[in-house]
């Protein structure tokens, strides 16, 4: 038997890895449970990463992308005269208002990294990188002292069950802006 060409697989592999996680969490996470998520043989999960911290390197790059997605298409984040505070706290409202899973499945990837060193580099990228955006409208140290604050209110948010209050976070962004 020939064998199938599928271009697509690799990535639908990383989506299942990702729809494990958010049902399992990241101890539900195998190559056998991503297979069969996938609907895919295990040999392609193993193929393709061969290794569940490869998975969960390439899960966590592609969450990450949902919210550096948003930020880069912010025309009124990169504009000079526009609100920098506003427009993040509307960005995390955004983010915030598909529901609680996906912030959480992405938050769970993020602090996978706590545990797993080969995860670290990647949560660096998207601190770094969202640091770098925001360093366009301010200085770094500013940037990097917004992305640990947004980093705070969503964890805070997540972490007590509580509800985004966009108005609180635009007031804390607006006093690290000055």
């Amino acid at each position: 038997m020939a064998r199938r060409y599928d271009p697509e697989r690799r990535g639908r592999i990383i989506d299942a890895a990702i729809r494990v996680v958010g049902a399992k969490g990241i101890a539900g996470l195998s190559h056998r449970s991503v297979a069969a998520e996938a609907d895919v043989p295990l040999g392609s999960t193993t193929y393709h990463f061969a290794s569940l911290d490869e998975l969960l390197i390439a899960a966590l790059r592609r969450s990450n992308e949902n919210f550096a997605r948003a930020m880069r298409e912010s025309e009124a984040l990169l504009a000079p005269d526009a609100d920098l505070a506003e427009e993040l706290a509307r960005l995390l409202g955004e983010w915030f208002s598909g529901g609680r899973g996906r912030p959480e499945l992405e938050y769970e990837l993020y602090l996978a990294a706590l545990r797993r060193p080969a995860l670290r580099p990647v949560a660096a990228e998207w601190t770094d990188g969202t640091a770098e955006l925001l360093a366009r409208r301010t200085d770094l140290a500013t940037a990097r002292a917004l992305t640990a604050l947004m980093d705070g209110i969503c964890l805070q948010v997540l972490l007590t069950g509580g509800t985004y209050d966009a108005a609180y976070a635009r007031e804390m962004l607006a006093r690290i802006i000055g």
